[in-house]
């Protein structure tokens, strides 16, 4: 399997398990514990990194069915408020975002990674994230966000992603399977499908994500709400780093540091 570097960040084997904590300004979010205020950004970074996170995974957009309409000038406007708090922290921080424009303006200022849920269909981002060096997470898309259906066809949309990669020129790559209802076709057996067969997705020799925190296929089976599916959370995320993720995407940073601490440590007992 391929490294990436991220940041200060190694990425993948030989490497540990990489935390990312996730901060959102947008107060859409489907969670409403993740919603942080532009005044506050920088003192959560800190409490993340603190906590134990290894980078921190920064939206403007909520991306959840039925979100009011959010133009991308109103992106660019939350999300460099955002950064302008973050920038001379040292901290390392990846940009959730699928359109160019938002990233151009992202790249006035202190951020490593871009994390495209679009899985760069859209030339001019990978072009624009290419020419800036910077490392993708690149989600599973055909032409929508998490647009395939079922193990096989997550699997040749990855495939496709790591395509378009190669073509323009970018090299630290992570894949994402795209947990999640992304379109209306998707369902919640689709999502705990792709969690049973993760093994598969780090199979193709790249670094892959663990992104299912409190999303709706765990509340599905617990009949909870985003409060409530945090023992759910780290349910999944255990198997999942057993399947091998190299990288947890959370909203709860000290859970989760624990969770990978104990599932290190079993590792070197095995």
């Amino acid at each position: 399997m391929q490294n990436c570097t991220l940041g200060r960040l190694a990425i993948g084997p030989g490497e540990p398990v990489r935390l990312m904590g996730v901060i959102n300004c947008s107060p859409e979010s489907f969670f409403s514990g993740s919603f942080t205020p532009e005044d506050q950004i920088r003192r959560r970074a800190e409490q993340m990194i603190g906590d134990g996170a290894d980078l921190i995974d920064l939206g403007a957009r909520s991306t959840a069915p039925g979100c009011p309409f959010l133009s991308i000038e109103e992106e660019i406007g939350r999300v460099e408020a955002a950064l302008n708090q973050l920038d001379g922290s040292g901290i390392t921080v990846s940009v959730d975002t699928m359109y160019p424009a938002v990233l151009e303006a992202c790249l006035r200022h202190d951020v490593h990674a871009l994390n495209d849920i679009g899985g760069l269909t859209d030339p001019a981002l990978a072009s624009l994230a290419a020419d800036a060096g910077l490392p993708v997470i690149a989600m599973a898309a055909n032409h929508l966000p998490g647009d395939p259906k079922g193990v096989p066809a997550t699997l040749q949309a990855l495939e496709t992603v790591i395509d378009r990669c190669e073509l323009a020129g970018i090299n630290d790559v992570i894949l994402d399977p795209a947990v999640g209802l992304w379109t209306a076709e998707r369902t919640v057996e689709d999502d705990w499908a792709l969690c049973t067969h993760f093994a598969s997705f780090t199979a193709l020799d790249y670094p892959v994500l663990a992104a299912v925190s409190r999303k709706t296929f765990i509340g599905d089976l617990l009949n909870e709400p985003a409060e409530g599916r945090l023992a759910g959370t780290l349910a999944v995320t255990m198997q999942l780093l057993r399947a091998g993720a190299a990288i947890v995407r959370a909203h709860d940073v000290p859970e989760t540091r624990d969770l990978i601490a104990v599932h290190q440590k079993m590792g070197e007992k095995a």
